[in-house]
């Protein structure tokens, strides 16, 4: 079960404890945590100790900030009334909320916040300076609260109180840590009952990002010192228990220091999918006497159970998935930023059009998870996959990973073979004006004026002087494509066609988008398939399947607003396969869209292909995120993980390769290195040397604007396999001229 929801991936998040106050006004009967004024400096760390602590969590690498604190000290000790008094609060949680917020301004952290029972004010107070928050259940027993139990003098620790604190966070849209405690002298029916009152919460809300199954441990100096503590047996009941009664996709939290190292492999068996916060830099304040496993430690006990270790944030991934609902728009733009597509946080360092160096792709040996495996073997067996198998693909990680990768690259040799094909061409941008405003597109411009560079519109004689060049240079093939000129109708791009022709009579013209092709079809009053004849007449080749992005209403709503709709794109290409004319089809990917948008776009070019078979290639285009007007504005992750990148070749190759058998890499995208590596991961085309690339420069890019014929060999051969010129239709081509 909780490899369906999870794969092997089990997460844990790099944090440092900030302790800020250690008085409270209860008296649990279990705890060293909370002391009295006389037992400490200060009743709260001061705003310099706390950044201080947060600096130290940071130069280690850590991203959250998880504040511990006393329920509301004030109500019983003057000292806190005081200190507060002097710092200008009336209360614990505003002081709370001012040095969270420091955390956030001068830090990288993401607060997470523990300070108990609170009601819908106090969320809402302090929602903007944290991502996430917690208070544990432990129990939903009465009982332990009346005299002789751990809960007696602790009113806060009224099981009927927390629940209406986490009924409170739930309305108030916080991802909320929940969990029990158990081996307090509660029953096992006990522990049912709290379960099940998280679930219903749960539903009514979904709000609970991980419940934590914490284990008691007899402390020296308090009133349970000589408690019996849970034995393992009955801790993986429990464990159990719970991934039972939650459900496969609820998060599983035990916290590794509270138990012996030879026993996390068995609490991973039981349902566990999650360490919780493991810090280099502070200890557990609430059981300081249990000291963090190294990480590399939990890596190697993590990887005997077949599992992979993994980063997350403070705030989980589901929740990060549909940020702009749960995180507050004061952290939302730090969060996506931070994450790739699973929510989790990209940790590679790597990023599109980047000359990042490529980072080493964790891959072990061993048999992958049922769910990858069952999707393979369908792919095997050539059976159409549903859009949950190829999400499922997309989730890889790990020893599933390595399978994804290891198909595709099978499938590749059988439905491409060996060479590594690449086209010479040249890119003609003839003009970077345009009338639309998509989120992604640094390369265009509103008008004349410089916008981020200057506007240029280049006249006929210049676009067809540029393809006699290119054709003189060795190129067979011209790309052109532009912004959408306000002043363009389609006998415009009839021109464009007419100019290129005369001056390069044998060069293959590609060129116009869909959007472009609409455009031009829309301005003279012409159906789409009879402009996209007389375009073929003109003298044009084939179309570029760019515009694409996501084919799904929701991301384009979001992306490219007043862009042509994904049914309108697959309109265009329609009728273009319909008159005769062959297309690429590509997907831009690593912005604001899901595994499952990936999933349905794959399955609409499929779709497509089968109807028409006019696609020759399909090409996967990380987004480059560094001028994206989008990202700069704090609404799109920063493109795709490497993993991602790496995936999306694999899964295209094994959804698309029986019936569009070449898929091609970006270089200019995914660097050279990265292209090697995509030739093992189902891609066998490198598409074109690209002379003058400017779009994926606009963007950020700086993997260059063009590679010469040998560079394209020198990938191929750093892959273990040959380059070979071919024609943009992949038709085997002796070099006419040496490419430049």
């Amino acid at each position: 079960m909780t490899l369906d929801a999870h794969g092997p991936v089990v997460t844990y998040s790099r944090k440092v404890f900030i302790p800020l106050t250690r008085l409270c006004r209860d008296s649990c009967h279990y705890c060293t945590f909370a002391a009295t004024p006389r037992q400490v400096q200060s009743p709260y760390l001061s705003r310099e100790e706390v950044l201080a602590i947060a600096r130290a969590g940071e130069q280690a690498g850590c991203r959250e900030a998880l504040f511990t604190l006393g329920d509301r000290p004030e109500d019983r000790y003057a000292a806190a009334r005081a200190y507060l008094a002097e710092t200008g609060h009336e209360s614990t949680l505003s002081y709370l909320g001012e040095m969270a917020r420091a955390v956030v301004d001068e830090t990288g952290l993401l607060p997470h916040l523990n300070p108990g029972l609170m009601g819908a004010d106090d969320y809402a107070m302090l929602r903007p300076h944290a991502v996430s928050m917690g208070i544990m259940l432990e129990s939903s027993s009465e009982r332990l609260c009346a005299k002789g139990g751990p809960h007696f003098g602790s009113p806060d620790k009224a099981p009927h109180m927390r629940l209406t604190a986490m009924e409170a966070a739930g309305a108030a849209r916080i991802p909320l840590t929940t969990g029990l405690l158990i081996g307090i002298g509660e029953t096992r029916e006990e522990r049912l009952d709290a379960l099940r009152a998280i679930r219903d919460l749960h539903a009514r809300h979904h709000h609970i990002q991980e419940v934590i199954i914490q284990n008691f441990r007899a402390k020296p100096g308090t009133l349970m010192a000589d408690a019996p503590e849970p034995d393992l047996e009955d801790h993986l009941w429990t464990i159990a228990a719970a991934r039972l009664m939650l459900g496969p996709d609820m998060t599983i939290q035990v916290p590794p220091n509270l138990n012996k190292a030879q026993d996390l492999s068995a609490i991973l068996r039981a349902g566990a999918n999650d360490w919780g916060g493991v810090s280099p830099v502070t200890p557990d304040h609430v059981n300081p006497e249990a000291p963090w496993p190294h990480l590399d430690l939990l890596a190697d006990i993590t990887a005997s159970t077949g599992r992979i270790l993994r980063e997350r944030l403070a705030v989980g991934p589901a929740y990060v998935r549909e940020a702009e609902r749960w995180i507050d728009p004061a952290l939302r733009t730090r969060v996506l930023r931070a994450v790739d597509g699973r929510g989790f946080p990209k940790t590679d360092n790597w990023w599109a059009g980047s000359d990042a160096p490529v980072p080493l792709l964790e891959t072990p040996q061993g048999s992958p998870t049922p769910a990858i495996s069952r999707a393979l073997e369908k792919l095997d067996k050539d059976e159409l996959p549903s859009l949950d198998d190829i999400v499922t693909l997309f989730k890889a990680d790990g020893v599933d990973l390595g399978a994804v990768i290891a198909a595709a690259d099978r499938r590749r040799r059988e439905q491409a073979g060996e060479t590594v094909t690449y086209v010479v061409n040249r890119n003609i941008n003839y003009t970077n004006i345009c009338s639309y405003r998509c989120g992604f597109c640094a390369f265009s411009k509103g008008s004349t004026r410089s916008e981020r560079g200057p506007a240029y519109n280049l006249d006929l004689p210049e676009i067809g002087g540029r393809a006699a060049e290119a054709w003189g240079r060795g190129a067979t093939e011209v790309c052109l494509q532009g912004g959408i000129h306000p002043q363009f109708d389609g006998h415009h791009y009839l021109d464009i066609v007419a100019a290129v022709r005369e001056a390069a009579p044998d060069i293959h013209i590609h060129a116009f988008s869909p959007l472009e092709v609409m455009h031009g079809a829309r301005t003279i009053g012409m159906a789409l398939d009879a402009y996209l004849d007389r375009l073929r007449q003109a003298g044009l080749s084939t179309l570029p399947g760019t515009a694409a992005e996501i084919l799904c209403s929701d991301v384009r709503s979001v992306l490219c607003p007043d862009k042509l709709s994904a049914s309108e794109w697959l309109q265009v290409m329609r009728a273009a396969h319909g008159v005769g004319l062959r297309s690429t089809a590509t997907i831009m990917f690593g912005h604001v869209e899901t595994y499952r948008h990936w999933a349905e776009h794959l399955m609409k070019i499929r779709a497509l292909q089968e109807e028409t078979g006019g696609f020759t290639e399909f090409v996967p285009l990380p987004f480059v995120h560094m001028e994206a007007p989008i990202w700069r504005k704090g609404q799109a992750r920063s493109g795709p993980s490497y993993r991602e990148a790496m995936l999306m070749h694999a899964v295209a190759r094994l959804v698309l390769g029986t019936v569009i058998p070449n898929i091609q890499v970006s270089w200019v995208k995914m660097g050279q290195d990265g292209a090697a590596a995509a030739l093992g991961a189902g891609a066998n085309d490198l598409g074109g040397v690209l002379m003058d690339e400017s779009i994926t420069r606009s963007a950020g890019g700086v993997n260059g604007q063009m590679v010469s014929a040998a560079e394209m060999a020198a990938v191929a051969s750093s892959a273990g396999r040959i380059a070979a010129q071919r024609t943009t239709l992949y038709g085997a081509m002796p070099r006419r001229l040496e490419p430049a």
